[in-house]
């Protein structure tokens, strides 16, 4: 069953109002309970999740006001509204050993149909959600919203907000949906947290399973999060600060062992509670870390959702203290090969990636993908001259990074309107690899593992597939080349902007951009290469928001889409920069 388009829009404005209402306990059935009669609560709402063709995960939180005993409910899906139209129903309990959140799998739906439901136990009813399963094959056009790094305390989520109202069918969330920082105002993106009724609960760093509950109630609680997971699917990857900032699999740099215990109890807690809390579908019983797993959007793509943070990945370059920053061990492995074994994710996971991608009859091969995959290599004129000036912070150092990020961007401009016999010897060596080689700004992303993502782009080359990377993590607004060591073009990157997360603005860079993706050496000159850094295309360093993504066989259209503030519940949408790939992967920008 398909709705028709303004009456489902209309349901999606008014579920929202509905489920807030619902949530806050003030609208509820008259009568049941446990067994003293106690109120059933619904506190946060429903949710759905890791759509397939047949079926859907439906979740919610219920739980007896002042007593532990287990709630037994009934799910039920329908057609309509009134949920005179059941399709498909089962049981579902949510409990003490389960932080009482339930969890179903919907079976026997139909492609390419929306569908109502809720939970029900006696005369207690859930809020009403809104889900759909993965289309038919001979769907036309997917329209979907990709979120990354919702930190609760930096503001309001105003862009899950603005996506029920996008017309968004699917929602993609690339992880940091929690932070497991504390409430300390001194604390990463806290300084307005009190102004803004937003300090996180519990007060100290999670890292009991209680703490990492109680964290993800706080989020659950947010208005806009309840009202866009009742209305659309949701499709969900971690990152690290459901674990632990920087977190590799055998630790993180923000787990202290003497404080905070094993690294592997931690880990498993986490993992526990996302399950819990997510509608994601199990794929192991036996191993809660393994959650890469695909998705058929018809013959338009097949979304392959990646792991690169728990299941897999070594520890990062950076992360061992080294005087250099870790940027040796990085040279190292990709001037010698010899670290080829340093990886992002388990040799087993890119096995199934990449004969996934060589099996797939779909246009589009897209990968959902926790960190930049991108080579986000910057001269090393300009990063020494960074270097000393974070080192001795003095205006004259100041003006040196200025001068040296001017005469990079001067020579390639001058090469790019006049050819490479109008430079001068001095602007020469500056675009020479050899004599300004260019090195990675983030060792904790892909290019602090040059070799197996060379790996992967060199069998996607080989395979001809056309390739793009969905990817968070980075707060900032990114449209990248996906090239291999030679230079080879294989593909696109759209890495959305944080919901909330502070970006480069907050460091004092958010006037970067234009040197970063070359706007500055030519107006409106996006994809030109003509950027402090070689492949970037287009960047945004100041706003949050999410990414719209529309496919079609022809084409993929990704509306970055910002919102003016996070610091009022008042806010105003707007599309900051639309990037369409074709098919022929001809990139054009409005």
């Amino acid at each position: 069953m398909t709705m028709p388009t303004n009456s489902r829009r209309d349901f999606i404005i008014k579920l929202a109002s509905v489920s807030g209402v619902l949530a806050g306990g003030s609208l509820l059935s008259a009568c049941g309970g446990g067994s003293d009669g106690a109120m059933l609560q619904f506190n946060y709402g429903v949710a759905s999740g890791d759509p397939l063709a047949d079926r859907v995960i439906l979740w919610t939180h219920a739980k007896y006001e002042g007593i532990v005993d287990a709630v037994s409910l009934t799910y039920q899906v329908a057609t309509d509204a009134t949920f005179s139209t059941i399709v498909s129903t089962g049981s579902a309990t949510a409990n003490e050993s389960t932080g009482y959140t339930a969890k179903a799998d919907a079976t026997g739906l139909t492609a390419g149909s929306e569908y109502y439901f809720r939970f029900v136990s006696g005369r207690w009813v859930s809020p009403v959600g809104f889900t759909r399963t993965l289309p038919a094959t001979n769907v036309t056009s997917v329209k979907f919203a990709v979120f990354s790094c919702t930190l609760y305390s930096a503001g309001y989520f105003n862009a899950y907000d603005a996506a029920v109202k996008s017309g968004a069918k699917y929602a993609v969330h690339l992880g940091d949906y929690i932070y497991e920082y504390g409430s300390d105002p001194a604390k990463f993106g806290n300084s307005d947290a009190v102004t803004l009724g937003r300090v996180t609960a519990p007060a100290g760093e999670i890292v009991s399973l209680d703490d990492y509950r109680t964290r993800y109630a706080r989020y659950r609680s947010d208005p806009n999060l309840k009202a866009l997971h009742a209305t659309m699917p949701w499709i969900t990857v971690w990152d690290d600060h459901e674990f632990a900032n920087n977190a590799w699999v055998d630790g993180a740099e923000n787990h202290n062992i003497a404080t905070q215990g094993a690294w592997s109890a931690r880990k498993a807690i986490a993992a526990r509670v996302y399950h819990e809390w997510m509608p994601i579908r199990v794929q192991d019983a036996a191993n809660l870390f393994k959650i890469y797993r695909r998705f058929d959007f018809g013959n338009i793509f097949t979304l392959h959702m990646v792991d690169t943070r728990i299941e897999g990945r070594d520890k990062q370059y950076d992360a061992y203290g080294d005087t250099d920053g870790g940027l040796t061990r990085y040279a190292t492995a990709l001037t010698s090969g010899t670290d080829a074994s340093h990886r992002m994710m388990s040799t087993t996971q890119q096995t199934w990636l990449t004969n996934g991608m060589a099996a797939s009859t779909a246009t589009w091969q897209i990968m959902g993908n926790q960190d930049i995959m991108a080579r986000m290599w910057f001269p090393v004129s300009v990063l020494q001259a960074q270097a000393t000036a974070t080192a001795s912070p003095t205006e004259a150092n100041g003006q040196a990074v200025l001068t040296a990020i001017s005469a990079f961007l001067t020579a390639k401009g001058t090469r790019a309107a006049a050819g490479e016999s109008a430079l001068s010897d001095v602007q020469k060596a500056l675009l020479s690899t050899t004599t300004n080689p260019r090195l990675p700004y983030n060792l904790d992303s892909w290019d602090g593992y040059p070799i197996q993502r060379e790996t992967i782009l060199q069998t996607i080359k080989a395979q001809g597939n056309k390739f793009i990377t969905l990817s968070g993590d980075s707060h900032n607004g990114w449209f990248t080349n996906l090239t291999t060591l030679a230079g080879d073009k294989v593909g696109v990157e759209f890495a959305g902007s944080s919901v909330t997360s502070p970006g480069f603005e907050s460091a004092g860079l958010g006037g970067l951009a234009s040197s970063l993706d070359g706007t500055r050496v030519v107006a409106g000159g996006y994809g030109m290469g003509l950027g402090l850094v070689d492949d970037l295309n287009y960047v945004d360093t100041i706003r949050r928001g999410y990414l719209l993504v529309t496919a079609t066989a022809a084409s993929v259209k990704g509306e970055y889409v910002y919102v003016d503030t996070i610091k009022s519940t008042t806010y105003v949408a707007s599309t900051g920069k639309t990037v369409t790939v074709s098919a022929d992967m001809t990139v054009t920008y409005a």
